[in-house]
C-alpha cells in the first residue's frame, strides 16, 4: 500500500512529497499547512504550488535528458 501511495504522490506533481523529503517533515503535515494557508490568504499559495510543480517537472525532464543522451541525424 505504501508503494502505491508513494507512486501517486510522485506522479501527481509531488510538490509536497518533494518538500517533505528535502526538509524531513511528513508529507501530510505539509499538505495540512498548505490547505490552512490557502484558506487564510484566499488561495495565493496555489500559484506557488503550480509554479513548484512546473519546476519539478522541468527539473525531472532535464535530468532524464542528461542521463539518456540520444543523437538524431
Amino acid at each position: 500500500m505504501s508503494a502505491l501511495k508513494r507512486f501517486v504522490e510522485l506522479k501527481v506533481f509531488g510538490v509536497c512529497a518533494a518538500i517533505g523529503e528535502k526538509v524531513g517533515i511528513a508529507t501530510e503535515t505539509i499538505r495540512k499547512y498548505f490547505i490552512y494557508l490557502s484558506f487564510i490568504t484566499m488561495g495565493s499559495p496555489v500559484i506557488i504550488y503550480l509554479f513548484m510543480a512546473f519546476w519539478l517537472n522541468i527539473k525531472r525532464y532535464i535530468f532524464n535528458a542528461r542521463r539518456n543522451p540520444v543523437k538524431y541525424s
